[in-house]
């Protein structure tokens, strides 16, 4: 009986306990379950009906392939009724639907005939892309209206984005003369190929014999017969002689990659000399917000300058770290500054990431992003209960985006939780995008949000690390910018603009995400929801900038190297890896190990090909508007709104350096884009001088 009273006593402190959360939270803190539908009719993926089985995606491709077709002609028409670019937003907005869509599935879900279907549709559609980039007659009909003004009167908008769809035919080569649109193709068809097995090498484990190696080194590894396996460069290993041995053997120089990345290079840089461009850095950031090398080169040089005697502050930490666990005589090297970064924010926090994870349940997490989305631009997400056959797995949540005179804004759906088969990251997918419809109504977005959480446990909910939490709020600004973008056009709306420009919304999130008013607001305990103690949240905020200047300096190093390898650099003069050491010798703080090649692991030089800058840049931007409009207040509907309405509306349709210079009300240079983050650096640094005292 005792027992009994003890149980019914607990249950009755967990429903006071629950009683008191927020619908928001109370949804995403419960496990998600599957339920059986007896009654209703299934209404399909995403809504849509041709999806209640996997054969529907034969059904959505076919009418594209008509509408398509139906458009085109409308296009290439001597007497069409509508603006040219119009026809070729809505000929766009029909691929994507079913492209963006498919794509999403085939990565996402768990059903192979699903993924199987999507994928082919997913290659049906690049095929028709890829004939439409061929399409003479439309492509003259395009560029006819952006050289001589279309006869339907146009807006600067209208123009924009015209000459947006103009360069993505540009970029086929459509324009030039048949054999060297031909070439244009070959190169295109031959960067893809070794981009991809570039990547593929780039995380092989490299294997070595047990025989090469000092007898000391050989515990540290997983064995494979006689060889030994390096995953990796154990970078957060206690033990110096690991990482070390690590780096070393991971980074040796690989003939095969040198030649794979080598190759591709000069690809790309024929690829840009045949398209009309100086280099393959000129063609990539053509419409980007600093929209030239030149300017990329003076940025970097210019943070470069102000960072050096910062970064060798951090330096000379981890040197006097490393000096007490390993003796005086041991320089710092480039294998221990992860190792000293994350064991100085161990030491800062007073405690491991997990305990802190109690305060930030995934409910409340939510409810903390809600709490700022209703303060700054009047918003609400609501949890939605989705129809039969609406989501390809059981656990997915739908937040319906809700203002409070405008209405339905989008719907978000989260797929937080991991599971078999699921890729491993963290993104934002759209699914369709927004603009304004014929009848003048408006389609509003569809995205997803993927992370990769663990399930809820029976005994509570889903429980995050700081970091975990960072991504959350990174991803939902994401989200939030497809949903804020009210485009005409959804070629460019939300996410849907300049890569170093698409990242600003999502890393300005994070700037919330660390200040201590905003996690006040919802880090509470999720047993008894106690707010976390004010010394604990000083500690986790402030300790996300330690050894910043020396991570940045890093990350200056990197961009650095991407704009050489794909700008005027002689591909035939040296190696890679000369390039590498050079670059390096310039831009970072610590030299290079001899016989380490690290490029050649680095595979977001494929992906990035001469933006790997967009992420300082999207990061200066981002703490530029922090300072200008939120620092003061995090929770400012007025500075909300100018946000939205000057920043966020527009997506895409307006060249975005134009943009944020309107926004900030200064030109964007590079001294100015220094300047927010030196800035921001050394405020960090005023509160963090106690550091040192570790080490005195």
């Amino acid at each position: 009986m005792l027992r009994r009273m003890q149980h019914f006593s607990k249950n009755v402190l967990l429903k006071r306990r629950v009683s008191t959360w927020s619908p928001l939270t109370t949804a995403f803190n419960t496990r998600p379950e599957k339920r059986i539908n007896f009654t209703k009719n299934e209404v399909g993926l995403f809504g849509k009906p041709e999806l209640t089985s996997h054969e529907g995606f034969y059904v959505l491709k076919e009418k594209a392939i008509f509408k398509t077709d139906d458009l085109i002609e409308e296009a290439t028409s001597p007497n069409r009724s509508r603006k040219m670019v119009v026809i070729f937003d809505e000929l766009s907005d029909t691929l994507c639907k079913v492209a963006d869509l498919s794509e999403f599935i085939r990565l996402a879900h768990p059903a192979s005939n699903y993924c199987s279907a999507a994928e082919d549709a997913c290659i049906t559609i690049s095929g028709i892309v890829e004939k439409l980039n061929t399409h003479k007659k439309l492509f003259n009909a395009l560029k006819s209206v952006v050289d001589n003004g279309d006869q339907f009167e146009t807006s600067d908008v209208d123009k924009h984005v015209a000459r947006l769809f103009l360069f993505d035919f540009e970029q086929s080569g459509i324009h030039l003369e048949e054999e060297a649109r031909q070439r244009v193709v070959f190169l295109n068809d031959c960067i893809l190929q070794l981009g991809q097995r570039f990547m593929a090498g780039a995380v092989h484990p490299r294997s070595i014999s047990k025989n090469i190696l000092p007898a000391a080194v050989l515990p540290f590894f997983a064995s494979d017969g006689e060889n030994i396996l390096v995953s990796g460069l154990y970078a957060d290993s206690a033990n110096s002689v690991a990482r070390e041995s690590a780096y070393r053997l991971f980074l040796y120089p690989d003939e095969q990659q040198e030649r794979l990345l080598a190759e591709m290079l000069k690809c790309r840089n024929e690829l840009a000399t045949v398209c009309g461009f100086p280099t393959y850095a000129h063609r990539a950031l053509k419409a980007s917000t600093v929209e030239t090398p030149e300017m990329v080169d003076m940025f970097l040089d210019s943070l470069n300058e102000q960072l050096q005697p910062r970064a060798a502050n951090d330096f000379a930490i981890m040197q006097k770290m490393k000096s007490l666990e390993c003796g005086a005589n041991v320089p710092l090297a480039a294998w221990d500054t992860p190792y000293f970064t994350s064991s100085l924010k161990r030491k800062h926090l007073q405690a491991s990431a997990s305990e802190f994870s109690p305060y930030f349940s995934l409910g409340a997490c939510m409810e903390g992003l809600n709490l700022l989305m209703n303060s700054l631009f009047g918003i609400s997400l609501r949890n939605t209960e989705m129809e039969p056959g609406e989501s390809w797995f059981h656990d997915i949540y739908k937040l319906a985006v809700e203002h409070e005179t405008e209405g339905l804004l989008g719907h978000i759906y989260c797929d937080f939780f991991e599971r078999q088969g699921k890729p491993n990251q963290d993104c934002h997918f759209t699914i369709q995008g927004g603009k304004v419809m014929p009848d003048g109504s408006f389609q509003n977005p569809i995205v997803v949000v993927m992370l990769n959480l663990s399930q809820p446990r029976w005994s509570g909910p889903t429980l995050l690390t700081p970091s975990m939490v960072d991504n959350l709020f990174h991803e939902m600004g994401h989200a939030m910018h497809s949903m804020l973008a009210r485009t005409e056009f959804q070629h460019v709306t939300g996410t849907r603009c300049s890569t170093d420009f698409a990242e600003v919304p999502s890393v300005l999130m994070e700037y919330f995400a660390n200040d201590p008013r905003v996690l006040r607001s919802f880090a509470k305990h999720f047993q008894t929801q106690e707010p976390m103690p004010e010394s604990m949240l000083e500690r986790l905020c402030t300790s996300k900038h330690l050894f910043a200047s020396s991570e940045m300096q890093l990350q200056v190093f990197y961009s650095a190297l991407d704009q050489v390898y794909h700008g005027n650099h002689d591909m035939h003069a040296e190696n890679t890896t000369q390039t590498l050491q050079r670059v390096q010798e310039k831009y970072y703080g610590l030299p290079y190990v001899e016989n380490t090649a690290w490029q050649l692991r680095f595979s977001h030089l494929v992906g990035y090909g001469a933006k790997y800058y967009s992420y300082l840049i999207s990061r200066a931007i981002a703490s530029w508007i922090w300072q200008t409009y939120f620092e003061r207040d995090p929770f400012s509907r007025t500075e909300g709104e100018k946000y939205r309405r000057g920043c966020l509306a527009y997506g895409g349709g307006i060249p975005s350096r134009l943009l944020v210079s309107n926004f900030l009300g200064r030109e964007i240079t590079p001294t100015n884009l220094t300047s927010s983050l030196i800035s921001e650096i050394d405020t960090f640094n005023e509160r963090l001088k106690h550091v040192d005292d570790y080490f005195r």
